[in-house]
């Protein structure tokens, strides 16, 4: 369990660490996505950088490269690799994440 789905608003990325997975948990309008929280071109949090709710992106607040949501790969540069995205689930208002 991550957490419950009115404790993140529209818009807003929060971090969580499971077993091991530094996760972005976003929320975009009902929907929820879970991105590794580790920039791809540097070792820092995507959790801490804006949400582009129209583009389905998250911006590295470091260097503004952006990712997916969806599919994780870079969508600008400095980024040239993507980073893992884990499959949401929602069961009686409790966000948790599927780990590999």
């Amino acid at each position: 369990m991550l957490c419950q789905t009115d404790e993140l608003a529209s818009g807003e990325a929060r971090r969580f660490d499971v077993s091991g997975h530094r996760i972005a948990l976003v929320r975009v309008e009902g929907e929820y996505y879970a991105i590794a929280d580790r920039c791809s071109h540097e070792d820092y949090s995507l959790a801490e950088g804006e949400v582009w709710v129209e583009e389905r992106e998250i911006e590295c607040p470091r260097h503004g490269s952006t990712f997916d949501l969806i599919t994780g790969q870079p969508c600008s540069l400095p980024a040239t690799h993507g980073v893992a995205v884990y499959e949401v689930e929602i069961v009686d208002g409790t966000v948790s994440v599927v780990l590999p």
